[in-house]
């Protein structure tokens, strides 16, 4: 059976530090500390006093100075390790952890799990040809060598490195190493931890360049475990859970995210607020539980997308320059049709095809798959079709030769509804108002990866709201928009209702805007 021993790498919360040590040992797993050597000596004091007695528990010879972004983190890494091999001789595991991680599994879970494959867990990807790496620099991570801290020391880290690029004194990485990078919350055998140790001792030259490489903590692991472990006894991934903000900043996850955390395919999760007091004395609790079953949603992420994106109204689709002097034309008419059930919308649209032979597209700015001509190749991705919007609508109406065009687009999009409302044509819009369901709103968010078909039911009960405040708020932005020419039928209007304004809004007699609207499967779920 599987016995871990945590490397546990802490730089403040003594108490909490405390707690999480004696909440792994409990489960009969153990911990080996580093504590930062730029923090409190008072504070290690405590911690080392209070835990002395606990034989599930060492620390490392030594203690450092870390830096984000330098070798030390690598070096109090190799310390723990090292401590932890000495100390704890029935280790089969090892996992890297920080005072922020809690776990999300129970000590029974992690144990099988990882008796289940005979496999390290670390994520290691090519360093030059992936795109781990989203901002910043890259390649100049390895060949300079770097001896200031590019947070502490910004001015002298870039004056460095432009003497070294200025004077040629760029460097190769050793002949037989493939670089990787990749999280460096990892957890790996006893075998390779070994195997590791071993290299460090004999590999001095690889351990020269690493200590001068900029965030060695991403790219050391990585590269030698791959360098000395086959590539099948490897599984590219961490178990710890975390995310990231669109600015680079990890996620906190507090007292109401424990439901959320459960549910995820990983066994611990980082980063835990200090004053998650509830939170954490609830997964402390989950860790040394018996017969615990989790359901595995893996939501998280797409979760945290999705709400957080709730703020970011009015960011997107900017006017470019070269957009605002092209027009679709002064004596074209536009006609928009929104509707939040796309099945809806590409029912009614289908049905004008049919009876009135007008050109109407499905969703040309919300799905891939909408059915287009060939137009040179700007219509072959959602991407082109948005930054190019005006011309390419401009070139539907060249490709049909008509002056009427028709294509639905997703409520959400207000911003390109404006960009069209904008131009010289005359354009109008058509918002299809219809009823939600409870069971349509779980539907939906499992299509779009909100939630899947074992999310816990106490989630989906906390999303629905949501979700159904968002459909109203975007079709409130629609009305609040004051668009001219707009229109709107409803699911829980009669015919006759709906006929009135589906020809107004299609320019059509009457009798063929009642034909489109007595479509008995139109609002069919």
């Amino acid at each position: 059976m599987a016995k871990i021993a945590y490397i546990l790498l802490t730089h403040k919360d003594p108490e909490g530090v405390i707690a999480q040590a004696e909440r792994l040992t409990a489960a009969g797993d153990m911990v080996a500390i580093h504590y930062d050597a730029r923090s409190s000596q008072k504070d290690f004091d405590r911690i080392r006093t209070t835990l002395q007695g606990n034989p599930g528990v060492t620390f490392t010879a030594q203690r450092v100075k870390c830096g984000w972004g330098e070798w030390s983190l690598v070096d109090a890494s190799l310390m723990a390790v090292r401590a932890a091999v000495d100390a704890f001789p029935r280790a089969t595991h090892f996992y890297m952890l920080s005072g922020d991680c809690m776990p999300i599994k129970s000590a029974e879970y992690a144990h099988a799990f990882l008796d289940s494959e005979d496999v390290d867990y670390i994520e290691s990807v090519d360093f030059f040809t992936s795109d781990w790496i989203k901002t910043g620099i890259k390649d100049e991570r390895l060949i300079y060598r770097h001896f200031f801290n590019e947070r502490t020391q910004k001015a002298w880290f870039y004056r460095s490195m432009n003497l070294q690029r200025k004077l040629g004194l760029s460097r190769k990485v050793p002949a037989d190493i493939q670089m990787q990078i990749g999280s460096q919350w990892w957890c790996l055998r006893r075998r390779t931890v070994e195997w590791v140790l071993d290299f460090t001792e004999k590999r001095r030259d690889v351990m020269r360049f690493f200590r001068t490489t900029w965030i060695p903590d991403e790219t050391f692991f990585q590269t030698i475990v791959r360098h000395l472990v086959p590539e099948h006894e490897i599984r590219s991934r961490t178990l710890t859970f975390l995310m990231f903000t669109d600015y680079g900043m990890p996620v906190t996850f507090y007292n109401d995210h424990y439901d959320l955390l459960l549910t995820q395919d990983y066994l611990f999760a980082r980063k835990i607020s200090q004053d998650a007091k509830e939170l954490k004395e609830r997964l402390g609790k989950l860790y040394t539980s018996k017969g615990t079953r989790f359901q595995i949603s893996n939501e998280g992420r797409s979760l945290f997308k999705f709400l957080s994106g709730r703020g970011r109204i009015g960011r997107r689709f900017a006017p470019r320059f070269w957009e605002r002097e092209s027009s679709i034309g002064r004596e074209r008419q536009l006609m928009m049709v929104t509707c939040k059930k796309w099945h809806v919308a590409k029912r009614l649209v289908d049905r004008v095809r049919q009876v009135t032979n007008m050109p109407a597209i499905d969703y040309l700015f919300n799905e891939d798959s909408t059915p287009l001509p060939d137009l040179g190749g700007i219509q072959t991705t959602l991407e082109k079709r948005t930054r190019h919007r005006r011309a390419l609508v401009r070139m539907l109406f060249d490709y049909w030769q008509t002056d009427r065009l028709i294509f639905c687009i997703d409520p959400a999009n207000v911003d390109l509804m404006q960009d069209f409302y904008n131009d010289k044509a005359a354009v109008r819009l058509l918002e299809i108002e219809c009823d939600f369901t409870d069971d349509y709103l779980i539907g939906h968010a499992r299509r779009v990866g909100l939630a899947g078909d074992r999310t816990p039911k106490e989630t989906i009960d906390r999303l629905l709201p949501t979700i159904r405040y968002d459909v109203r708020f975007e079709s409130d932005r629609i009305r609040d928009a004051g668009f001219s020419g707009f229109h709107r039928i409803r699911q829980s209007a009669t015919v006759d209702e709906n006929t009135v304004p589906l020809a107004e809004f299609l320019d059509i007699p009457v009798d063929k805007a009642r034909e489109i609207a007595a479509t008995e499967y139109l609002f069919v779920d």
